[in-house]
């Protein structure tokens, strides 16, 4: 038997399910699926597996190119990719939070740089006609910088454990 695919959020989970069981799949990079551009069709899951079905058809019998299979990492390197993961993720949420400040000060006619002096000059920052920010406004944007700094401790602690693996290591290559 024969099963396959398209790589997404299921992520391997599924693939070592059928291959538990005994069933050949083959999980495929979504972004290798050929798709006729010039033919405007609806997307359905009945004509997604249609095609999908012709294609693992195609790769069965040696068309090799017809899509990209994934390569599945067993489990250890795929739970080793989890630091490096979250901290991007948190890095992107810093990031987010400082253009949520910022833009709520952009909407005030503000434009400031976001450091940790930030809370002291809240109470000095003001607005195009030189009043001070409203007051719910400050409390908001308290709020979203103590949240920023929740993110940015992780962060810090997260980067402490990078560099303790990679000091400590015996692996070549720590993502």
């Amino acid at each position: 038997m024969l099963s396959c695919y398209e790589a997404g959020r299921d992520g391997f989970w599924l693939h070592r399910y059928l291959y538990a069981y005994g069933i050949a799949n083959l999980i495929v990079d979504s972004a290798s699926i050929e798709v006729n551009r010039r033919a405007r069709r609806t997307k359905t899951d009945r004509l997604d597996v249609g095609k999908l079905l012709t294609m693992l058809i195609r790769y069965h019998l040696g068309e090799r190119q017809v899509w990209r299979v994934v390569n599945i990492p067993d489990t250890g390197v795929e739970d080793s990719r989890q630091l490096h993961r979250e901290l991007a993720s948190l890095k992107r949420d810093r990031t987010r939070h400082i253009n949520r400040i910022k833009g709520s000060l952009a909407g005030q006619g503000v434009s400031i740089v976001v450091n940790q002096d930030f809370p002291d000059q809240l109470s000095k920052i003001r607005m195009w006609n030189r009043q001070p920010l409203p007051a719910n406004l400050c409390f908001r944007l308290e709020r979203e910088f103590e949240r920023m700094e929740l993110v940015n401790h992780h962060i810090g602690q997260l980067e402490s454990q990078r560099r303790e693996l990679i000091r400590t290591s015996d692996q070549p290559c720590i993502e």
